[in-house]
């Protein structure tokens, strides 16, 4: 069985440092699982990490599409998979490392991500009934006929709210209930699963901290560039968070001030989510930041349980 090591967690609580330190001392190669770092030319608003902060070791699936393009979860499980096939044939150590839960679900769980079900006229039919009447509207579309997805999916995720109404409509089936004949974790891989966590108030002052950099580092700038290219906010790309406030200030539809706190209150609010998505898995062991020394502690914690499970 292929060995994987996967590294998430909040935004902000310190993936990047601790996965790095990991790669150098397991002879390792980090495949990124973060849904704004695939993108080119989106670089600060998505806190992408830098040549330099890469301190040598290769990074896998950051930079691989324009943001002009849509990209999927299953787009994501196709490149990665054969991202680890690769740097496992080279003798080295596949380590996962980001925040964007669905993805590394999509590897470590035996998702239906099947590219049947399709009816292209009948989502370009929801695409304008959205644009017509409304995100709201089309996702209580759902609520008769799909009650976990409705439940699930926010009216804003409009992409996987009309998924789940395609399937519906071509299967009489729904998402849920295709996947429940599946068995989640017959998966080609020997995972080691750590969540990085930490006390709530000091991951907001780190997530505000953040937010306050990348408006330091110019954010504002990036954004002005990305729009005098041509991307907007009906993009998938432009609607991460940092983007779409900073474009709301950039077309007079929020003050400066608003647009940071809104920036900084959608960040919080998408760590929470994350956690509780990552707490879904009992396979995740998690580290809790906060009685550790320093990251070199928690490495030595996690490479000294990686060696009793071998």
């Amino acid at each position: 069985m292929k060995k994987l090591l996967i590294i998430a967690g909040p935004t902000a609580v310190g993936k990047t440092d601790i996965s790095i330190k990991l790669a150098k001392e397991l002879n390792g190669e980090i495949i990124s699982a973060d849904s704004m770092q695939i993108y080119k030319h989106m670089d600060i608003g998505s806190a992408k990490i830098s040549l330099d902060e890469m301190e040598g070791i290769k990074h896998h699936l950051i930079d691989i599409i324009d943001p002009s393009e849509e990209f999927s979860a299953a787009e994501f499980k196709s490149r990665a998979e054969n991202a680890i096939d690769d740097i496992i044939a080279r003798g080295k150590y596949p380590i996962i490392a980001g925040g964007t839960g669905l993805y590394i679900n999509s590897i470590i769980c035996n998702y239906e991500f099947t590219g049947a079900y399709k009816d292209e006229e009948y989502r370009e039919y929801l695409n304008k009934l959205a644009l017509e009447k409304g995100k709201n509207y089309v996702h209580e579309l759902l609520k008769d006929i799909d009650k976990e997805s409705y439940e699930k999916l926010y009216p804003n995720d409009l992409k996987r709210v009309i998924r789940a109404l395609e399937v519906y409509r071509v299967t009489k089936k729904t998402i849920s209930s295709i996947n429940k004949g599946v068995n989640l974790y017959d998966i080609p891989y020997d995972i080691s699963y750590y969540v990085l966590n930490m006390n709530r108030e000091k991951l907001y002052e780190r997530i505000d901290k953040r937010v306050n950099k990348m408006l330091h580092d110019g954010l504002v700038t990036e954004v002005v560039k990305l729009k005098n290219m041509g991307y907007n906010s009906d993009m998938q790309s432009m609607k991460g968070i940092g983007y779409k406030e900073i474009l709301y200030y950039l077309d007079g539809e929020l003050s400066f001030e608003e647009a940071v706190e809104l920036i900084k209150k959608g960040s919080r609010h998408y760590a929470k989510r994350q956690l509780t998505w990552f707490r879904k898995d009992k396979r995740a062991k998690w580290i809790n930041k906060d009685i550790y020394k320093d990251d070199n502690e928690i490495v030595a914690k996690i490479k000294e349980d990686l060696l009793n499970n071998n």
